[in-house]
């Protein structure tokens, strides 16, 4: 991920990310991007996830756990799937713009977790900190570390996330998974 965003590259991100999000359900396509437009630290490649909320509630969440793109294309992409896209909820209407509230996180690089038991995993993750990527063969699913606010026990964490990968809640403790972490570089409107 490299240094921290200036307060002026964040600002620019959100901007876009709201751009994008009216143009989207306006269903103007999404904004055409000049790169050389935006700073060396937004040209860079860059992994992104846009949450989208309404009223504190989650209304869409949509990123890439690695860089493959350039950060300012990754975040106005996400942004624009986060909207319509998501499959757990319908696509945002214009009529609720006014209340949807938009953060960003700039991700880490994921690094594998090395850990020998269920134990061990639990004692080895930093709520708060970490974000979790777990896969069982095809399966993968992800929280980011502001997922722990709502489950803050490590056990509830991975029991969710077994959940959203498409396993049972006690997979973890059932089978040794590929685990990595991240964290994530957060703001928000």
């Amino acid at each position: 991920m490299g240094d921290p965003l200036n307060d002026a590259d964040k600002v620019i991100l959100l901007a876009l990310a709201r751009r994008t999000l009216e143009s989207v359900v306006h269903r103007q396509g999404l904004p055409v991007l000049r790169l050389k437009d935006y700073s060396s630290d937004l040209q860079a490649p860059g992994a992104s996830f846009v949450t989208l909320t309404r009223e504190g509630d989650l209304r869409g969440c949509i990123g890439a756990l690695e860089a493959y793109q350039p950060l300012v294309q990754d975040v106005c992409e996400h942004a624009g799937a986060a909207a319509l896209e998501d499959y757990r909820f319908p696509p945002v209407r214009a009529e609720e713009l006014p209340h949807i509230q938009i953060e960003i996180s700039r991700l880490t690089p994921p690094q594998p977790m090395v850990y020998i038991s269920p134990d061990d995993l639990l004692r080895q993750l930093r709520p708060g900190i970490d974000g979790v990527i777990l896969r069982d063969g095809g399966r993968r699913a992800t929280f980011l570390p502001q997922v722990w606010e709502k489950l803050p026990d490590p056990f509830d964490f991975l029991s969710h996330l077994c959940q959203k990968m498409g396993a049972s809640p006690n997979h973890w403790q059932k089978r040794q998974l590929e685990v990595q972490i991240y964290q994530v570089e957060e703001f928000h409107e």
